[in-house]
């Protein structure tokens, strides 16, 4: 009709909304959303102002749930700090690893959360890509540290086997991000572009061991009180830390055994949690036996104020049933029920035991090797090493020395493992004995430990269960 406007333009206008299949989208000011739902879970992912973008990526996702694969959105983002801190708590609570190791793991992932605060603006655990990963790598090159976390001591760089284990660490933390989908689920670990495993150890500590002429020095320079610590260190192999926490409930000096027990009750376990049994010389039983002068519970090293200075410790009478009684008699006492509680009131058991702790053996070790002129020598752990070799170099039976070291026959790094033989072979006792003397026969140790205790025999007037057989000279053995 004439003065009527005909309308040609027959196109729709777009909708703020739409659907694909189990996927709704819909625009939120200038930007589209995605809805669904998945495992049980309602979704509502991000997508952009492009509308084709977001129909595409509805139906990408829609094709998923119809196959029941895991979507391209669905996943749970995180910062990293919630992620460590998620890491750290599975940890705590699902998987009950030791405080020590939690504790090594929050200090490693540390360096991460300083690299992103000071050098890195990345916040969410998807952003975090394998070029932040080989950034974050020369950020650890560039950091110079003081050894062991003393203020005072002065700085270097960060060693390769530090280096590698903090890489190492952020690395199973983003693999349980993987795992737990806070990564887009075809997202990969940012991580596994260094190739950590492959990274050289090119400026690692040297470990020292001992030939017989240095342990020759360093026994003939203990004191009565030193000599039979280190010399059960250098016949038994045992960790610093299970010496430290060896009750005399557990050697039998009649049968010749040291038995390496955990001991959850009076919150200590030995590192692998495997407990083992060390058969032990003759001469390393008189000594203990000298040592001891008599005492029947209690640790089977006291601290050296014991006889210097007739200090008796108010636990020193109890047994082992009888301090675990008493460490959870305080425990209960504690508002605090945390494992870190338990940890506190079980070492306040051990203080009052008057037990030597890791720092005291580690400080007299310190002292005796700058007497025999080896000053670069400062862990105790080289006896360990040292006892190792020993077994190596008289051809031990490779099941015997993993049973005497307490290391796990199939750990996945160490070659030549034993596996699965481990759970199939048994050492008959007198096979772990006859294999032990063998390797100690020649050592410095069998003869001086011979000398001890008839210097001393002729030197123990005094009746006292704590102070015999113990003086204060140092030098006396040939």
């Amino acid at each position: 009709m004439p003065g009527k406007k005909i309308c040609t333009n027959n196109k729709k206008k777009p909708t703020s909304c739409f659907s694909v299949g189990k996927v709704h989208a819909y625009l939120r000011g200038r930007i589209w959303y995605l809805r669904y739902s998945e495992n049980g879970l309602r979704k509502q992912p991000r997508v952009g102002p492009d509308r084709d973008h977001a129909r595409q990526m509805a139906a990408e996702i829609n094709s998923q749930l119809e196959n029941s694969v895991p979507s391209t959105l669905g996943f749970e983002p995180l910062t990293i700090i919630e992620l460590r801190n998620r890491w750290l708590g599975r940890h705590e609570d699902v998987r009950r690893s030791s405080l020590s190791t939690i504790s090594r793991y929050r200090n490693a992932t540390e360096y991460l959360i300083r690299f992103l605060a000071s050098e890195c603006p990345v916040r969410r655990v998807s952003e975090f890509r394998p070029a932040h990963a080989e950034q974050f790598v020369r950020y650890l090159r560039s950091l110079r540290v003081s050894p062991n976390g003393h203020k005072h001591s002065r700085k270097r760089p960060l060693r390769d086997a530090g280096v590698k284990y903090i890489l190492e660490t952020c690395s199973s933390m983003f693999h349980y991000a993987v795992k737990s989908r806070h990564l887009p689920p075809y997202a990969d670990n940012p991580f596994q572009v260094i190739e950590v495993g492959r990274i050289p150890i090119e400026n690692s500590e040297p470990i020292i061991i001992f030939d017989e002429i240095q342990e020759n020095a360093f026994l003939n320079s203990c004191d009565s009180w030193q000599f039979p610590i280190f010399l059960t260190l250098f016949m038994t192999g045992m960790r610093p830390g299970e010496l430290c926490h060896l009750l005399l409930e557990d050697i039998d000096l009649k049968e010749k055994w040291i038995y390496i027990r955990n001991k959850p009750r009076l919150g200590w376990l030995v590192k692998t949690r495997t407990e083992r049994a060390i058969p032990i010389t003759s001469e390393l039983a008189t000594v203990l036996t000298q040592h001891l002068g008599g005492r029947k519970t209690g640790p089977v090293f006291l601290q050296k104020r014991c006889y210097q200075r007739g200090y008796t410790p108010p636990l020193i009478t109890k047994t082992v049933k009888q301090l675990e009684i008493e460490c959870q008699n305080r425990f209960d006492l504690t508002e605090d029920q945390s494992r870190r509680s338990s940890a506190l009131v079980a070492k306040s058991i051990w203080q009052d035991l008057c037990g030597i702790t890791s720092n005291i053996l580690r400080l007299e070790f310190n002292k005796i090797t700058q007497m025999i002129g080896m000053p670069e020598v400062t862990a105790p752990k080289s006896l360990r090493h040292t006892f190792a070799t020993s077994l190596q170099d008289t051809n031990v039976d490779p099941l015997i020395r993993n049973e005497l070291m307490g290391h796990s026959p199939n750990d996945g790094k160490s070659p030549g493992g034993l596996g699965m033989t481990a759970k199939y072979t048994h050492t008959r006792p007198e096979t772990k004995r006859r294999q032990l003397e063998a390797a100690l026969a020649k050592r410095p140790s069998v003869e001086l430990a011979r000398l001890w205790c008839q210097t001393l025999s002729h030197e123990n007037n005094s009746t006292d269960p704590i102070r015999s057989s113990h003086g204060n000279h140092s030098g006396y053995l040939l």
